[in-house]
């Protein structure tokens, strides 16, 4: 008799913890529900605010936001690409990414080639395209790790498939640092030669081009005799490459 009793009490304890136990094992799965929809909103969230970048100069970058709280001044003011002098697109593409117009985000040539060259013992180097550059500026932090290269390659891709190859390079020449405050080509004209971006020379594009992989090491009003060479390898590729343009790359 107290056998039975006992299975009884037990049954009864069963039922009544049954629903507790349902809601355990339902929690995981609502956690994972909600997981993926952070993570998709995530992926989506870039994707407006690069529609908007289109037609809309964005206001203010995470870098500029960065370096003010450090202190530093933001001097930056937006020109459209046809106040740009020609020489400073040209010179730039022929720093940075000379198959800028042909690739669609990531240049596969320079990567295997520094990839080639690590193999062979020599130090690890960029090979990063204007449009992956663009998409740190725009929206990342600066430095390095997985995450962030993980997240700067999605926001290539997406920029290269929403905008046109001249609005990408419109926005990178306008959001770029070239100097301690300094962004973007008309403040960079006029921070290091005293003239607007329209009025840059070919030697002075070839010298803000010349700064980019340091721009806050270098001065290209004041060069030193690594930054001239490198200005007179610019100028000389600078015929050779295709800039983009409103009737394609050319």
């Amino acid at each position: 008799m107290l056998v039975s009793v006992a299975e009884g009490a037990l049954a009864i304890a069963r039922d009544d913890l049954a629903p507790y136990a349902a809601k355990r094992r339902a929690a995981p799965g609502r956690f994972g529900r909600w997981l993926l929809r952070g993570f998709l909103a995530l992926l989506l969230l870039p994707v407006p605010l690069i529609l908007l970048d289109r037609f809309v100069p964005p206001p203010v970058t995470p870098l500029m936001l960065i370096r003010a709280a450090e202190g530093e001044p933001i001097h930056r003011e937006w020109v459209p690409y046809a106040r740009i002098a020609p020489a400073l697109p040209r010179a730039v593409i022929a720093s940075e990414d000379e198959r800028f117009c042909w690739h669609h985000g990531f240049d596969w040539v320079e990567i295997d080639k520094a990839y080639d060259a690590w193999r062979a013992g020599d130090r690890l180097r960029g090979a990063s395209t204007i449009s992956q550059q663009l998409a740190r500026n725009l929206f990342l932090w600066p430095g390095g790790g997985y995450p962030r290269k993980a997240a700067e390659a999605y926001v290539t891709l997406l920029l290269e498939a929403l905008l046109s190859k001249q609005r990408i390079l419109e926005l990178y020449l306008n959001v770029v640092e070239w100097g301690d405050g300094v962004y973007g080509a008309e403040a960079a004209a006029r921070a290091h030669f005293g003239r607007s971006a329209l009025l840059l020379s070919e030697r002075q594009a070839a010298l803000l081009a010349a700064v980019l992989p340091a721009p806050r090491d270098w001065r290209p009003e004041r060069p030193t005799r690594f930054l001239d060479e490198r200005a007179d390898t610019i100028l000389a590729r600078m015929p050779e490459v295709a800039v983009p343009g409103r009737v394609g790359c050319r």
